[in-house]
């Protein structure tokens, strides 16, 4: 019994503490939008050990700034980082596992580096015991040249027409820096069903500031922002996005008038016979009536859902006039068909 209390308190070696060195990033991204320098990468979630990270994690963002068409350098190491972002930062900056962080620059430094070439690369970091940094390697180098690009595409409107919502904008006529357009490529048109950030789909690169959407429904609500598009080489920037724009569509167009009302009097009565209607909303039709200077008269009580009508109400030896409509689900009444004339004998 002895023995066995004695063999309870034996303890193991001490394990030494882990080193939560972050893994590199390997995916960092780059793209010019506005006066700013959009980078994204996969947040590092383990360690070097391959173990998942529990310290809190900084990321650390280096950039240096070239002369035109001069080669990415091997490292930016030796440079002191740009930005910080904090462990509060990185979250705010994230959604699932992707960072997205936007690198502004300032006018002047818009306005001087015109045509330079910027590199960008990032590094994660957490503190081990008595606040030792633990750096990751050093990610992948991003290179891009910075484009004179324009400011926000102005004056978007939305506006609905049968067949599509119909989106217009006033084009830019100079870039940021005052000089004339060089590398306008075009524009991208985004849509949103919420208007929410991140919730943007792209729907098209038009040449010109218009963009019909046929790919819509009646009744729901959109969201619209619209950015011009540069490119030079194989180097493409956009501009600040547009104001967004909503729009609800409402369907007020009404179907066509149906075409080839015929009539003929037969076995007491007037039958009338049309060529259907070819709307995808249709829900059906109306027949009036009128004998001789009378008012139009409605002869249906409820929708017609065929293009065929039966008139008993009728008299021999009286003349009546008959036109059709088309009514579609929002229930909009289209124009009146030709008058058709049957003679009840």
């Amino acid at each position: 019994m002895c023995g066995l209390f004695l063999a309870c308190g034996i303890q193991g070696q001490p394990h030494a503490p882990r080193i939560e060195r972050p893994e590199r990033v390997t995916d960092l991204k780059m793209a010019q939008k506005g006066a700013a320098f959009e980078l994204s990468f996969t947040r590092p979630l383990r360690a070097v050990d391959g173990e998942r990270l529990t310290k809190p994690l900084q990321i650390e963002i280096l950039r240096a700034v070239g002369r035109p068409g001069e080669k990415a350098p091997e490292s930016l190491a030796g440079i002191a980082p740009w930005a910080t972002l904090s462990p509060d930062d990185v979250a705010r900056h994230t959604t699932g596992n992707k960072v997205a962080f936007s690198a502004p620059l300032s006018e002047s430094e818009f306005l001087q580096s015109q045509g330079a070439t910027v590199f960008f690369a990032v590094r994660g970091l957490t503190f081990g015991f008595r606040q030792k940094r633990l750096e990751s390697e050093l990610s992948n180098i991003v290179r891009g040249a910075l484009l004179d690009i324009t400011g926000p595409v102005e004056n978007l409107r939305v506006i609905t027409s049968e067949k599509a919502l119909e989106l217009s904008w006033t084009a830019p006529a100079r870039s940021l820096s005052g000089k004339l357009l060089s590398d306008l490529a075009g524009f991208r048109v985004y849509r949103s069903p919420t208007g929410k950030p991140g919730t943007f789909q792209m729907r098209s690169e038009p040449n010109s500031p218009a963009y019909s959407d046929s790919q819509f429904a009646f009744d729901r609500t959109y969201f619209y922002k619209v950015c011009a598009r540069f490119k030079r080489g194989a180097q493409e920037a956009e501009s600040e996005d547009s104001a967004v724009a909503e729009i609800t569509p409402r369907d007020t167009f009404p179907p066509a008038a149906p075409r080839n009302v015929s009539g003929l009097f037969s076995a007491d009565a007037a039958q009338l016979v049309w060529s259907a209607n070819t709307e995808a909303d249709l829900a059906g039709y109306n027949v009036y009536r009128r004998e001789g200077d009378t008012a139009w008269q409605k002869m249906n009580p409820e929708l017609l859902r065929t293009p065929t009508f039966e008139d008993r109400a009728v008299q021999p030896g009286h003349q009546y006039f008959y036109r059709v409509t088309a009514v579609d689900l929002a229930r909009n009444e289209g124009p009146p068909s030709e008058e058709t004339a049957v003679e009840a004998k």
